[in-house]
């Protein structure tokens, strides 16, 4: 190596030989020229054919010029192998495949600083969240939630919310709060809520807030569960319900829609109870909850009760009129024993477990309701989890915090997989290389007994951001209320997700998945449930048009849990629920709400599959053409054709149909699925009717919300008048939604 590099070094030294020329003699004979550098070397002879004076080239022996020449070549060769070597290693990149939606692909984003040794596929990543959710680590956790006292605005729960911050902080999740000022009523210890019933006078320990104050006297009417055809029963009984106290018994549905029907049918109070054939509890177990007829602090109704904000006097359009106080079973037996009127036959549905039963109107009662208003300063938590391709989209997992008394399933549960499930996928991150695509927003919510006041508050206060950012929420609320089944109430957009999710969650009851336990063959008709304006998820959906889900494991052949909303909602009473397995339950359910988070900021497409809205949209859209064949078949209404709604309906399904064909047939690049995504992102937002005030009618959802505004309210109006101006504001809403879902402007398809 020495020799080649003294051979090259001699012969192109800087300068020494400038070029090389080939020159033809006069004889015909050619020879070789090189013209040499002043430094040339020593030894100089005349060439034939050279000019006198100039330097020549003396041709070594010609041994030595092989063997220089060799080494020449070699040391090229050698030049041009390392060269290439250094460029190869310097400029070459790794190929990267095309971009794709599918669920399976392995990357790491650029801004993800270095790449982990290895990939997480979506078999590892749910592998790694089972095995770091376990009932072993639920069992410290629920100790830890389980608290004494916890109701909102408390000391209490005021430091509870400082350990859920602080475990955010410990865990690098740049935690914050959001505060807000609330009005919540609570009883008067000076002067206490009573009913007054011959020379019985009951002073009830538990209350319904946002009652209306006040002393009221009527004749006692008994209403079973207040619902509407319980109320036109009586009716066709002649039962006077106009200036009546209506007895009802708790269940069926909300303690607000009870009261919201006896206002409507003239009721002047309510008295609510937990009748012992529902409630298998003390008969003097005291019962709490709230009427208030929508969510949000009622008295900054559309509008976030922050500090610094001054608005003019206000109330919620839900409020009630009219006072509401619940009393307890052993009260409500002594009112039945004495309240008279006609008897019930046993085919009316209206016998609980006592032994009398009369439908009342002969005697008076009083109800006094002296609920006073505290302004109460609640906090609402965060912690974030950021993507690494999307941290702008991101998915929020919510759990209440506070409670009236224990609240263990009520609160506690969720308040622990919360924490429970940011730990795990924080670990996953940091550890093990998971890279979501997307953020995940962990929230613990204050004042949800009070109807999801901090959720609403939160929704109030950044409604015109959070659409646009928030594609999914996932409750964690009342996740384990027994053991044997299974319930579901979510946006259609989240079915698809939520069915591939129960095949593939190991079932707590034994072998098998969570689908093997519901029935296979209808697995919509067992587990789907209307989502009721209590559940903590519906403000998302309903109000401000985000794909919403709650899910419940509960106890064989009920609804729901017995013990919300009393002082019994602890720790023994939810294992004997659970058979004592409360830890492993909790488990599963946090596995279950964390494997639908992760599969949407994991995947490239979001999945969420428009195409189940077609046939609930179908039903509706059928219901509302047939009540309109109905009305002007009978005269009431003319010149009204429903064509036009079913139109809308067509377009929304092409659209839909669109989305589906262009996922299928398109190179899902990166660019691409962003595109794809905020196209679906927009279905729940634009189903939310832009014709009606968030203020006097906060449910604008044209499917799922509450109002007149609604496909269900116009299947069952008999307002004419109401029926044109509404039908033709839900035709071009559900037009509007069409024309959202498609990709470009001038691909509208604007034919109605």
């Amino acid at each position: 190596m020495d020799r080649v590099r003294k051979a090259f070094n001699s012969m192109i030294k800087s300068e020494r030989y400038s070029r090389f020329t080939m020159q033809g003699a006069g004889d015909g004979e050619r020879h070789v020229e090189v013209k040499l550098s002043d430094d040339a070397a020593d030894e100089s002879t005349e060439v034939e054919g050279q000019a006198q004076g100039s330097p020549t080239f003396m041709p070594a022996p010609k041994h030595q010029s092989r063997r220089n020449i060799c080494y020449l070549v070699l040391g090229i060769l050698l030049i041009f192998i390392t060269g290439y070597l250094v460029g190869y290693i310097s400029y070459h990149k790794p190929q990267v495949e095309p971009g794709s939606c599918d669920t399976g692909l392995k990357e790491t984003p650029s801004d993800a600083g270095p790449a982990p040794e290895f990939h997480l596929d979506w078999t590892d990543i749910t592998k790694l969240l089972t095995q770091k959710l376990t009932s072993e680590g639920f069992d410290k956790t629920l100790r830890d939630f389980d608290l004494p006292k916890r109701s909102a605005g408390s000391e209490e729960e005021i430091k509870l919310a400082n350990r859920i911050f602080d475990e955010f902080k410990k865990q690098d999740m740049d935690p914050w709060t959001d505060i807000h000022y609330v009005q919540l009523p609570i009883p008067d210890s000076e002067h206490p809520n009573r009913v007054l019933f011959g020379s019985d006078v009951f002073e009830p320990v538990g209350y319904l807030a946002y009652s209306a104050p006040g002393k009221v006297e009527g004749k006692l009417v008994y209403g079973n569960y207040g619902r509407q055809q319980d109320l036109n029963i009586l009716q066709t009984k002649n039962i006077e319900l106009k200036d009546s106290v209506l007895l009802l018994r708790s269940g069926k549905i909300s303690f607000a829609e009870q009261v919201d029907n006896a206002a409507t049918k003239g009721a002047s109070a309510v008295l609510i109870y937990p009748d012992i054939q529902d409630y298998k509890y003390l008969a003097d177990t005291a019962l709490y909850g709230h009427v208030h007829l929508g969510s949000g602090d009622p008295y900054t109704p559309g509008f976030p009760s922050f500090n610094h904000t001054q608005f003019p006097p206000t109330q919620s359009s839900g409020l009630p009129k009219i006072p509401a106080q619940t009393i307890t079973a052993n009260m409500a037996s002594a009112l039945l024993q004495n309240i008279g009127g006609p008897e019930l036959d046993e085919s009316s549905g209206f016998k609980g477990g006592f032994k009398s039963y009369r439908l009342g109107g002969t005697e008076n009662i009083t109800v006094e309701v002296n609920n006073v208003l505290v302004t109460r300063k609640i906090h609402n938590v965060f912690g974030v989890i950021k993507g690494f391709t999307d941290p702008d989209r991101y998915v929020v997992l919510g759990a209440q915090r506070d409670a009236w008394g224990k609240g263990y399933s009520r609160a506690a549960v969720g308040t622990s997989v919360l924490i429970e499930l940011a730990k795990a996928v924080r670990e996953m991150v940091e550890k093990n290389g998971f890279r979501p695509r997307r953020s995940l927003v962990f929230a613990s919510w204050s004042a949800g007994e009070y109807g999801n006041v901090g959720v609403t508050e939160w929704l109030e206060g950044y409604m015109s951001s959070l659409d646009k950012r928030v594609f999914t929420y996932i409750s964690l609320d009342s996740l384990v209320m027994g053991r044997g089944n299974f319930t579901v109430s979510a946006s259609p957009l989240l079915y698809s997700l939520i069915e591939s999710t129960m095949k593939v969650v190991k079932s707590p009851l034994g072998p098998g998945t969570v689908y093997d336990i519901v029935g296979k063959n209808n697995w919509e008709a067992s587990v789907l449930r209307p989502m009721s304006m209590d559940d903590p998820a519906y403000p998302f959906l309903a109000f401000s048009g985000i794909p919403s889900v709650s899910f419940h494991f509960i106890a064989p052949n009920t609804e729901s849990y017995a013990y919300y909303g009393t002082n019994l909602d602890n720790m023994d009473h939810l294992n004997y629920q659970t058979s004592h397995r409360t830890s492993e339950m909790t488990a599963v359910a946090a596995q279950f709400a964390g494997q639908m988070a992760l599969r949407l900021v994991h995947d490239h497409l979001l999945r969420l599959d428009v195409s189940r809205y077609k046939n609930i949209l179908t039903k509706a859209v059928n219901k509302v053409y047939k009540q309109i064949q109905r009305l002007s078949q009978s005269g009431q209404l003319k010149d009204v054709n429903p064509k036009w709604i079913s139109l809308a309906l067509g377009s929304f399904k092409r659209a839909a149909d669109d989305i589906k064909g262009a996922v299928l047939n398109t190179n899902l690049n990166d660019e691409a699925c962003r595109i794809f995504n905020d196209r679906l992102m927009r279905v729940e937002n634009t189903l939310l009717s832009p014709y009606v005030s968030p203020v006097q009618t906060p449910f604008r959802h044209l499917l799922l919300g509450q109002g007149s505004h609604t496909l269900a309210s116009l299947a069952e109006t008999t307002d004419m008048d109401q029926l044109r101006v509404q039908l033709a504001l839900a035709t071009w809403n559900l037009k509007g939604c069409a024309n959202a879902m498609v990709g470009d402007i001038w691909e509208i398809d604007n034919e109605i």
